[in-house]
C-alpha cells in the first residue's frame, strides 16, 4: 500500500517560544545568502529570561523546511495532542544543552519533506533510508514488523557570529509508536501492534546513531556542533493527552553518543474512567471535589476535563477545559470568578495551572496560576 504523508503546522512551537508577553522585534543585523543578495533577520524578542527568541528572516517566520512532517501510512496523528507535546517537551529538553539567553530558536532547515519521507519509510531495495523495518509480509498482530519511527522532529539553535546567523547545535525527536495501527487491505478494518516501552526505546536509540551520523555527513553540521536526540513516546489515537519523553542523549563531537539519560514522565486525563487507577490519588480526589463545587455552582456545563503532567512522580501541570452554555457576558464573568476561587481552594497549591473556559462557539474565559504563585491571572474574552 503506498504510504501517505502530512505535513503538520509548527506554528504551535512558535506562539510557546513567545509566550504570552509583549514582544520587542529586536534588529540584529544580517545574514548572507549569497554573493550578491543579502537577506536581513530579526528576532522576536522574549517574554522571559527561560523562553528562545526566535528568527525572523526578510519580515516573515522562518518556517521549518520540513515543518514536522509525519507519517501516516497508520491513523495515530489523528491524536494532535502527540503533535503539541512533542514540540514542546523537545524545546524544555533543549534548554539543557542551549541556554536560552544565549542562543536562538530556528525551526529545522536541514531535514527537508522528501529527506524525511525516506527516512520515515520502511526499509527496502528501493529505499535504503528507511529507519522503519521491511515489511516482512506478515498481517498478524504478534508476527509482523511494525513501524516504530512515527515521525521526526527538528528543531535548530542559532548563535550570532557579528552580523551574521551560524548553527550552534540541532535537536531531534524521534517520535515511537506505542501502538501501530494498520489494515490488511485498502478501505479494511483496522488493526494494531501494541509496542511496549522498552522495544520502541531500544529502536528509538539504534535509529538515534543512524539519523546522528546522516547529520554530521551534511556541510552544515560541524563535526563538533552538538546534537541532541531525544525519543517520544506517542500515545494512543484516542487519548485525550499527548505522549511523553522516554529517553535523551547528546553528541557532542563526531558520531558518537554520550551515555544516554532516562526521562521520567507520565500524563493522564482527569477525571479517570472505567475504575482506572490513576497516577496520584490525591491529584486526582482534589481535582473530582473541583469539578463537583463549579457543576453545582453552574448547571449547564458540558464537561470538565484536565491532562495531568509528573515528572519524576511529582505533578508538574494541569491543563484543564470548561466546556459549558451561557446567555450573557454577566454570566461568564461570574462563571470565572467561582472558577478561580473554587480552583484556589481545591487543587493543588504547587503546581502550575491553566483553566480555559469555553462554549460551544469560542473560548470565552483564561486563567493562569504559574509554579510558585499564590495568585491567578484571568482574562475574559468580550467584544463590541
Amino acid at each position: 500500500m503506498k504510504k501517505l504523508v502530512t505535513v503538520v503546522g509548527a506554528a504551535v512551537a512558535a506562539l510557546m517560544l513567545a509566550a504570552c508577553g509583549n514582544l520587542n522585534f529586536d534588529s540584529s543585523g544580517s545574514s548572507s545568502t549569497g554573493s550578491t543578495k543579502t537577506a536581513s533577520y530579526t528576532t522576536t524578542g522574549t517574554a522571559s529570561d527561560d523562553t528562545y527568541q526566535s528568527v525572523i528572516e526578510g519580515g516573515k517566520y522562518k518556517v521549518s523546511k520540513s515543518r514536522g512532517l509525519q507519517l501516516t501510512e497508520n491513523t495515530q496523528n489523528d491524536n494532535t495532542y502527540n503533535v503539541r507535546s512533542m514540540e514542546n517537551g523537545l524545546v524544555d529538553l533543549s534548554k539543557k544543552q542551549f541556554s536560552t539567553t544565549k542562543y536562538l530558536f530556528e525551526e529545522g532547515q536541514l531535514l527537508s519533506t522528501s529527506t524525511l519521507e525516506n527516512w520515515l519509510g520502511r526499509y527496502s531495495k528501493k529505499n535504503k533510508l528507511g529507519l522503519n523495518p521491511v515489511d516482512n509480509g506478515k498481517t498478524g498482530e504478534n508476527d509482523r514488523n511494525p513501524m516504530y519511527l512515527q515521525t521526526i522532529l527538528e528543531q535548530d539553535y542559532m548563535l550570532q557570529s557579528g552580523s551574521k546567523l551560524k548553527l550552534g547545535g540541532v535537536s531531534i525527536a524521534l517520535g515511537m509508536n506505542s501502538v501501530d495501527y494498520y489494515t490488511k487491505e485498502s478501505y479494511g478494518s483496522q488493526y494494531s501492534t501494541t509496542i511496549s516501552t522498552p522495544t520502541l526505546t531500544a529502536k528509538g536509540k539504534a535509529m538515534a546513531s543512524k539519523v546522528v551520523a546522516r547529520l554530521r555527513a551534511k556541510s552544515k553540521v560541524g563535526n563538533d556542533t552538538p546534537i541532541l536526540i531525544a525519543i517520544y513516546k506517542g500515545n494512543t489515537q484516542d487519548a485525550l493527552v499527548g505522549g511523553t519523553f522516554v529517553a535523551y542523549a547528546v553528541s557532542k563531537s563526531g558520531n558518537s553518543i554520550a551515555s544516554w539519560n532516562s526521562v521520567n514522565e507520565k500524563n493522564e486525563t482527569l477525571p479517570v474512567v472505567n475504575n482506572k487507577t490513576p497516577i496520584n490519588s490525591t491529584v486526582s480526589s482534589d481535582f473530582n471535589t473541583f469539578e463537583s463545587k463549579i457543576k453545582s455552582f453552574f448547571p449547564k456545563l458540558a464537561g470538565v476535563t484536565a491532562q495531568a503532567h509528573y515528572e519524576n512522580g511529582q505533578l508538574q501541570g494541569l491543563n484543564i477545559d470548561v466546556t459549558t452554555q451561557f446567555y450573557g457576558q454577566t454570566e461568564i464573568n461570574s462563571f470565572t470568578q467561582y472558577v478561580v476561587t473554587a480552583a484556589s481552594k481545591y487543587l493543588p497549591s504547587d503546581a502550575e495551572i491553566q483553566i480555559n473556559i469555553k462554549s460551544v462557539q469560542q473560548m470565552e474565559a483564561f486563567a493562569e496560576r504559574k509554579s510558585g504563585s499564590k495568585s491567578f491571572y484571568t482574562h475574559v474574552f468580550s467584544s463590541y
